[in-house]
């Protein structure tokens, strides 16, 4: 899938299914649904505000019907970082919008507070909730491809690796004013979550 006439058109969304869900027993869990929509076709709704779509998932077999470009972590192991670098590394675009496939709720408004928060001193925006920084829902420059990769060898936290480069942490208020229960940033990871959240298992 790519798109070219969209809101963002210098913007890769990238959709990070990086492994199984595990607590979910081993369910993918962009499969996951909500309302009838699997959480990536809702992720998907996004779409036409992106330059191009990109899916990084070590196992694609499961998402192989959606039609996306699917890549796999370019250096295993490392998580969020590490899919956050594949995105990097694969992305046509200028910018990734980095969203983990497990979050169903992203609100069109939230993705823009990002957007509109870059800008030629800024490397990655991201928000910070109750102290802790939000690395799949957030906004990377591409040319970090390289650097990012070498430095995951040292295995850093996400915040150590913003350290290395200009990154703009939005507070948690700036979300709450476009989403004020911080809804866009809900990941669905345990049993307990799908009763919350009102999210079914896909059908075996």
């Amino acid at each position: 899938m790519s798109i070219s006439d969209g809101e963002y058109p210098d913007v890769t969304l990238a959709i990070i299914a990086g492994g199984q869900g595990r607590r979910l027993s081993g369910v993918p869990k962009g499969l996951l649904a909500v309302e009838g929509r699997t959480v990536v076709e809702r992720l998907l709704a996004l779409a036409p505000r992106f330059g191009d779509v990109l899916l990084v998932a070590n196992e694609p077999g499961p998402y192989a019907g959606l039609g996306l470009r699917t890549v796999a972590d370019e250096v295993p192991g490392k998580g969020a970082p590490g899919g956050v670098h594949a995105a990097l590394v694969a992305a046509r675009t200028p910018w990734v919008l980095a969203v983990a496939c497990d979050m169903p709720f992203v609100q069109p408004e939230a993705v823009r507070v990002l957007m509109d928060a870059r800008g030629e001193a800024v490397d990655a925006v991201c928000f910070e909730v109750a102290g802790r920084v939000e690395p799949l829902l957030a906004v990377y420059r591409t040319a970090l491809a390289t650097e990012w990769g070498a430095a995951l060898a040292e295995d850093p936290s996400l915040r150590q690796l913003l350290s290395r480069y200009r990154a703009r942490l939005l507070p948690e208020d700036a979300l709450r004013t476009v989403d004020p229960t911080l809804r866009s940033l809900v990941n669905v990871n345990t049993p307990e979550d799908l009763t919350r959240h009102g999210v079914t298992l896909p059908r075996r």
